[in-house]
């Protein structure tokens, strides 16, 4: 079941189309950032356990397999990451933003940081009273100090130490995390 919600959001993903959960009925929100599946995932057994909402940031010009080639030099993603000042836009907006008291926001590392798209997001919300906690998935780069960078592009909030996942994370370690970090 998981995997045919998962199969269906990552086409939404790739298709440019914004994704918001149906309404939470808590002031828990989860924000990601998915290239290939594996955020999408940990993102989404993380608004289970928690009973959140969920919004997918989705590019509006979507990631080919050739734009997320991190071995080629011109690739979209190396470019990007070559100039932190690229930002490039993502479709939809965060219905009632103001409401969510807690904001997790999960991406994958590449180059040891957060997705320049990542960037686009946090830097078009005000964080000030919010708790946020970063996490993110990696087959074998650590999180780093990427929460660290995020927070000082929001400028406001509180922000938590994060957690990589590796890309093979289960439910249990999920859950064992979402304990800790509340």
């Amino acid at each position: 079941m998981l995997k045919q919600m998962s199969a269906g959001l990552v086409t939404c993903l790739y298709l440019g189309m914004a994704t918001l959960s149906q309404a939470s009925e808590n002031d828990t929100l989860v924000v990601y950032f998915s290239a290939s599946g594996r955020t999408e995932t940990a993102a989404m057994t993380i608004a289970g356990e928690l009973k959140a909402a969920t919004f997918a940031i989705n590019p509006t010009i979507p990631y080919s397999v050739k734009d997320l080639d991190y071995r080629n030099p011109e690739s979209r993603s190396s470019r990007e990451h070559r100039d932190s000042a690229l930002r490039p836009d993502y479709s939809g907006e965060v219905a009632e933003w103001d409401k969510y008291e807690t904001v997790y926001i999960g991406y994958p590392i590449w180059w040891g940081e957060a997705p320049n798209i990542v960037y686009t997001f946090v830097e078009k919300h005000d964080f000030a009273g919010k708790t946020v906690i970063t996490f993110s998935t990696s087959g074998s780069s650590e999180h780093g100090a990427s929460g660290d960078h995020l927070a000082e592009k929001a400028g406001a909030g509180n922000w938590k130490t994060g957690k990589r996942f590796s890309s093979t994370v289960n439910t249990s370690e999920i859950r064992r995390w979402i304990k800790e970090s509340r």
